[in-house]
């Protein structure tokens, strides 16, 4: 399960960084990947869609956010986060 979280998450990632899905490093951030703030609203909505999750994410100010977009390891372990409160 966490396998998959993982793989989609970096899927999504890549699509919206028009990039090849083993150019996706856990560490990364998304600026070094290229995505900008509106890559990111994408992304999120994607990933929204991908795990039928709400994700807590405040465009306007994502420092003041629980959504950690620090880097693709941080998105990821959010994720599974909230697919896990969902199942909980």
């Amino acid at each position: 399960m966490t396998d998959s979280v993982k793989d989609r998450v970096i899927a999504i990632i890549a699509e919206q960084a028009v990039l090849e899905v083993p150019d996706v490093k856990p560490e990364a951030t998304l600026e070094e990947l290229g995505i900008d703030s509106l890559g990111l609203v994408e992304s999120i909505f994607a990933i929204e869609e991908a795990f039928d999750i709400s994700v807590p994410f405040n465009a306007n100010d994502p420092s003041e956010s629980d959504f950690d977009i620090s880097s693709v390891a941080a998105i990821i372990a959010a994720v599974e986060g909230l697919v896990a409160e969902q199942k909980g």
